[in-house]
């Protein structure tokens, strides 16, 4: 008795090398995951550059600047009993370009143009060798019944050593006493023409070379009871009539009244 049996061909195994080409052949070169990854890093990449060359220019713009600026929106400050109105540009410090109170203002001021910062003149604020041509003041409530001419009879007058001697446009060079406190300064007069006796206090550089836009200091008195110290380079002592008429019509021509404030 014979049985039949099916013959089954079998198919000889595949080799692992055969193995390897279907996984290669069915494997993409590059991935749907990897694709998206690679579109976000360079989507933000582009928005960290634009987001850097928006910020390097505005970053510039401020460095440049280095806390000046040229806007002259008016800003309107109260001093003690006396309130002015200022263009931004000619306040020193960010923190008082505001409406409200102040202690005291500081301001600069180009000579002779009696303007603030401004791009034409930036060379002045931005370089210290030019600086000579800026005027400092300080705006303050008054303190002292007298300001710096007013102060020579009962106080100056005392601490002078030696005879006064004759210094240029017309001024009087005195020289102060070691002992009065004042190191190295001078006191420098001048007749004015309302009869009047012009006194500021400076330290007198050796050479030209040596001047800076703080050797000579003066206060006067403004408005209701506010002193007004400035300070400027001896440079300009020549012009020491106008700096004072100009400083003061600066000041006057920008005080406010009660009426216009509404108080």
């Amino acid at each position: 008795m014979y049985l039949l049996r099916r013959s089954h061909t079998r198919r000889p195994p595949m080799s692992h090398s055969a193995h390897h080409q279907d996984d290669i052949s069915e494997t993409p070169l590059v991935s749907n995951g990897f694709l998206v990854r690679a579109t976000a890093v360079v989507a933000l990449l582009a928005a960290l550059t634009l987001v850097i060359s928006i910020g390097g220019r505005w970053l510039g713009a401020r460095v440049s600047l280095a806390g000046n600026t040229d806007s002259k929106a008016p800003v309107t400050i109260t001093i003690g009993r006396d309130t002015l109105r200022l263009p931004e540009n000619v306040l020193r410090f960010p923190s008082q370009r505001r409406d409200g109170l102040l202690e005291r203002a500081d301001l600069y001021l180009t000579w002779p143009e009696m303007q603030g910062y401004a791009n034409e003149h930036r060379a002045r604020f931005d370089d210290v060798s030019q600086s000579a041509g800026l005027i400092f003041l300080q705006i303050s409530q008054g303190t002292m019944s007298r300001d710096m001419s007013g102060r020579f009879e009962p106080i100056y007058s005392h601490l002078l050593d030696g005879d006064p001697v004759p210094y240029q446009n017309g001024m009087i060079l005195h020289r102060l006493r070691a002992d009065a406190g004042y190191a190295d300064e001078v006191l420098l007069t001048a007749p004015r023409k309302d009869g009047s006796e012009y006194v500021v206090r400076c330290v007198l550089p050796a050479t030209p070379a040596l001047q800076s836009s703080g050797d000579c200091q003066r206060d006067i008195r403004i408005g209701n009871d506010l002193s007004v110290l400035y300070r400027f380079s001896s440079r300009h002592l020549p012009d020491w009539d106008h700096i004072d008429a100009a400083i003061r019509q600066f000041v006057e021509t920008r005080l406010v009244s009660r009426s216009a404030t509404g108080r």
